[in-house]
C-alpha cells in the first residue's frame, strides 16, 4: 500500500509539474499592459480576417475571411476574399469571391507582384474538408480563378508564400490531421511539422522538424524565407536560393509569444502578430465571450531586435493573427472576430 501511495504521489507530482510548465510556456502567467502609439478604426462585416496581404503599389489589401467557429462546429460557412482600399475614407470592403462555392474557406494568403505588374494571389482553402491552394490573377478590378492545387503533402496547410507566379511555399501547421495525434502534437509541443515547396509541377518537403509552422513570408530581395513557429515562439530564418527554391536553415529570432502570421514591409522589417496567452486563445476559439489578447511585433531581421508595437487585452480585437503594415498604416486581423482594425501610427516606426 505504501509503495502504491508513493507511486501515485510521484505520478501526481509529475502531472502537476507538466501542467504548471504548460501554463508557464503558454504565457498564462504573463502580466500584460495594453498600449499602441496610434489610433485604430474598426472595419466591421468581415468575420475571421485571419490573413491580410497588401498590394503596396496599388495601396489595396486582400483580406481572407471565414466563420471559423461555424466550421469548428461543423456548420457550413461561406468564406470570402475581400478587397480593402486604403484610400477609401469610408472603410468599405468588397467581396471579390462572391461566386465561390458555398464551402469556400480561405485561410492564409500570399501575393506576388511581378516586374511587369502582373499580380498573383494564392489562398489556402479548406473547403469541404479538403486542403487546396487556390490560384488567382488580379487584373486591377477583379480576381480571376486560374487553378486549384491539391496534394497529400498538404496535411494541414496554414499560410502560403509565392516566389513567382507559379512557385510557392506552404506551411503545414500540424503533421497530423485533426484527431488525438494532433492534440498530442500540440500539448507535447512536438517539433515535427514542415514547410512544403511547389516548383510549378510537384510538391515536396522543403524543411521539416518545425513546431507548428504558421505564417510564412520572404525578404524583399527574395533570398530569405521567414517561418513563424508557434510552439517555439520564434521566427525561423532560412537562406533561400530563388532559382532552385532550396532553403537552408540559418537562424531563429526569439519572440517569446505565440507567433502567427508574418508581414514583411517595403523596408524588409517583419510585422508579426502573436497570441501572448495561448491557452486563453484556445478558450476564445470555443467561446466568443472569452476574450483573448492581441499582439503585434515589429522585428528587425538584420539585428534580431524585437519591439512590441500593439497590445490589446481583447476588447478592441481578440486573437489577432496578422498585422500588415504600409506607409504608417497597420491592418490588424483576427482568427474569429467579426471585424479587423485599420490603425494609423502617430509616427512611422524606425523613422
Amino acid at each position: 500500500m505504501r509503495t502504491w501511495l508513493i507511486g501515485f504521489g510521484v505520478v501526481v507530482a509529475v502531472v502537476a509539474a507538466w501542467v504548471v510548465r504548460l501554463f508557464w510556456f503558454a504565457g498564462e502567467f504573463k502580466t500584460l499592459t495594453p498600449h499602441f502609439a496610434g489610433e485604430c478604426v474598426t472595419v466591421p462585416g468581415v468575420v475571421g480576417a485571419e490573413d491580410i496581404v497588401i498590394h503596396r503599389q496599388k495601396g489595396i489589401a486582400f483580406v481572407s475571411s471565414a466563420d471559423r467557429r461555424a466550421m469548428l462546429a461543423g456548420r457550413p460557412a461561406r468564406g470570402a476574399i475581400y478587397l480593402y482600399d486604403l484610400a477609401d475614407g469610408a472603410h468599405r470592403v468588397r467581396n471579390l469571391t462572391a461566386d465561390a462555392g458555398p464551402e469556400f474557406s480561405p485561410h492564409g494568403l500570399g501575393l506576388h507582384v511581378g516586374a511587369d505588374g502582373r499580380a498573383t494571389l494564392l489562398a489556402v482553402n479548406h473547403a469541404a474538408g479538403q486542403n487546396t491552394i487556390e490560384v488567382y490573377r488580379w487584373d486591377g478590378d477583379a480576381l480571376t480563378h486560374e487553378n486549384t492545387l491539391a496534394d497529400p503533402l498538404l496535411v494541414s496547410p496554414n499560410d502560403v508564400h509565392p516566389l513567382d507566379d507559379h512557385r510557392f511555399f506552404v506551411t503545414n501547421d500540424h503533421a497530423n490531421p485533426p484527431g488525438f495525434a494532433r492534440t498530442m502534437e500540440e500539448y507535447l509541443q512536438r517539433e515535427i511539422s514542415n514547410v512544403v515547396y511547389y516548383d510549378g509541377a510537384r510538391f515536396s518537403v522543403a524543411a521539416s522538424g518545425i513546431g507548428l509552422p504558421n505564417g510564412v513570408n520572404g525578404s524583399p530581395d527574395g533570398r530569405t524565407l521567414y517561418v513563424a513557429s508557434t510552439i517555439t515562439q520564434s521566427v525561423r530564418i532560412f537562406d533561400l536560393d530563388p532559382a532552385s527554391g532550396r532553403i537552408t536553415p540559418r537562424s531563429r529570432i526569439e519572440i517569446g509569444s505565440g507567433v502567427d502570421n508574418i508581414d514583411v514591409d517595403a523596408a524588409g522589417r517583419l510585422w508579426v502578430a502573436a497570441h501572448p496567452k495561448l491557452l486563453t486563445f484556445v478558450k476564445h476559439a470555443k467561446n466568443p465571450n472569452a476574450l483573448a489578447p492581441s499582439q503585434v511585433f515589429r522585428v528587425d531581421a538584420a539585428t534580431a531586435h524585437v519591439e512590441e508595437i500593439y497590445l490589446d487585452l481583447g476588447a478592441q480585437l481578440s486573437g489577432a493573427s496578422v498585422g500588415a503594415y504600409h506607409d504608417g498604416r497597420l491592418l490588424v486581423g483576427a482568427v474569429f472576430d467579426p471585424r479587423f482594425l485599420d490603425c494609423r501610427l502617430r509616427a512611422t516606426p524606425g523613422a
